[in-house]
């Protein structure tokens, strides 16, 4: 299933369940050496005394083949003997901690504890599963996402797990993110030559995908980078596949489509990955001069998410650099 290995390099930007079905595709259409992954850490945070990145496990379980599929999150064949018994003594158990996914938890916070760097951690962790392909963190320094609710503000984990996203949102800042520094390889990654692409795979915009592009000097390294940018639409049909982003855009008064997922990057982006049930809304993307491919972006199956990383692939390689007005609008 692996392309050919060669000189050109993909960058591909993460957040949990969504971003990780492309991550796993595009790790069975490219070696190692060509693909790095990074993962939003804006929803990291300290439970029950360990330090825990939801975002991180997801990626790093779906490329060894431990997630749990039919959740998409979490380890398979998962026991809850610690949460019971944490129960029976009164403790916090909104969080569900699995007793295998607790031995992660455990060791990086032992790690972390020690000096070690996020990356330091998660390189020894990917090591230890088997992971050839590179997963990084967006950065090292602690960054919080915090939501902005009708309720008041929240952590983003009590957000999304405690009150299952049932609060309207009214909009989010990132703690953290002023004086956090993005991480260098995603800094050398995004200035190297041999760059092809970056991907910015099917995942939340706000809470995902945003944090990485707020760090600073990020968002500007991509503008600058030759390398297109593509980014495909975790919205099919007007509704999120995974998590609510879908939800929050209608809450932040927009319309929950793929085309203002397209908007939201405006500025940013070079190409724009629709569902083909979106069709409609090709024109209205490509008249704010990005070029959209139609394809299938539902990823229910392990061949889904090949074939889509393939034709995300296939169409990274329409370009000639950044977007122009010579190449041809789809495959």
């Amino acid at each position: 299933m692996t392309v050919t290995a060669s000189k050109k390099k993909y960058l591909a930007l993460s957040g949990g369940v969504g971003g990780a079905k492309l991550a796993l595709g595009l790790s069975k259409q490219l070696a190692p050496q060509q693909l790095t992954l990074v993962a939003n850490t804006a929803d990291d945070f300290e439970h029950l005394g360990l330090s825990i990145s939801p975002d991180l496990d997801t990626v790093m379980y779906t490329l060894a083949g431990l997630n749990n599929k039919e959740q998409g999150w979490g380890l398979a064949g998962e026991s809850w003997n610690t949460m019971g018994a944490l129960a029976g003594l009164g403790g916090e158990t909104w969080f569900r901690l699995g007793d295998k996914d607790l031995a992660t938890h455990l060791q990086r916070s032992t790690l972390l504890s020690s000096g070690e760097s996020l990356s330091s951690v998660t390189r020894l962790l990917c090591q230890q599963l088997g992971i050839q392909h590179p997963i990084i963190p967006m950065s090292d320094d602690v960054v919080r996402t915090r939501v902005h609710t009708q309720n008041g503000e929240l952590a983003f984990q009590q957000y999304f797990v405690r009150e299952q996203c049932a609060p309207a949102v009214t909009g989010f800042h990132f703690d953290g993110i002023d004086t956090a520094r993005p991480q260098q390889q995603l800094m050398d990654s995004l200035s190297s030559e041999d760059l092809a692409a970056i991907i910015i795979c099917p995942s939340n915009p706000f809470v995902s995908v945003d944090p990485i592009l707020a760090l600073s000097g990020v968002r500007e390294a991509m503008q600058n980078s030759a390398a297109p940018v593509i980014a495909v639409s975790p919205i099919v049909a007007g509704m999120a596949i995974k998590g609510p982003a879908a939800k929050m855009m209608a809450e932040l008064g927009m319309p929950a489509t793929a085309a203002e997922v397209a908007r939201f990057y405006d500025g940013l982006i070079d190409g724009f990955v629709l569902d083909q049930s979106d069709l409609a809304m090709r024109s209205s993307i490509e008249d704010t001069g990005v070029r959209v491919h139609c394809g299938q972006t539902i990823m229910t199956t392990l061949q889904n998410r090949i074939d889509l990383a393939a034709e995300v692939l296939a169409f990274a390689e329409t370009f000639n650099g950044k977007n122009n007005d010579n190449n041809i609008g789809d495959l």
